[in-house]
């Protein structure tokens, strides 16, 4: 079982930076892909961005590309979710995810364990 926690959330300026960790219990996701999520009111659940732990592959959502970025830390088993320029429309609960698929993937289906969200609020 892997245990995922967010962090780090809370309210910013517009135009402002965030970083979101998201810490795992376990160190079996070397060769896993992880994923960011994010659920705004009113909309559907929505991919933001994924990476392959080992191989640093990632994928990021078209609205959020070159603004987000994802790094990590592997001694501490922590992937971190780099917000720069944020925009209202990025107010949303941000999800960290794992999945025991190896290749990155947008599907949220395609994750089998899921934080428990973190609320971000971006003030105009």
């Amino acid at each position: 079982q892997v245990h995922l926690a967010e962090s780090g959330g809370g309210l910013v300026q517009l135009g402002g930076p965030l970083r979101l960790p998201c810490a795992a219990s376990v160190r079996t996701l070397s060769s896993n892909a992880l994923g960011w999520f994010r659920l705004a009111p009113g909309k559907a659940r929505a991919f933001v961005a994924t990476i392959n732990w080992s191989s640093s592959d990632t994928d990021y959502a078209h609205v959020v590309k070159v603004r987000f970025t994802i790094p990590r830390d592997n001694a501490k088993n922590t992937m971190y979710l780099q917000m720069n320029s944020l925009k209202p429309e990025d107010t949303a609960v941000y999800y960290c995810a794992a999945s025991r698929r190896a290749t990155v993937t947008y599907y949220g289906d395609d994750y089998d364990y899921w934080g428990q969200g973190i609320q971000v609020t971006v003030s105009s």
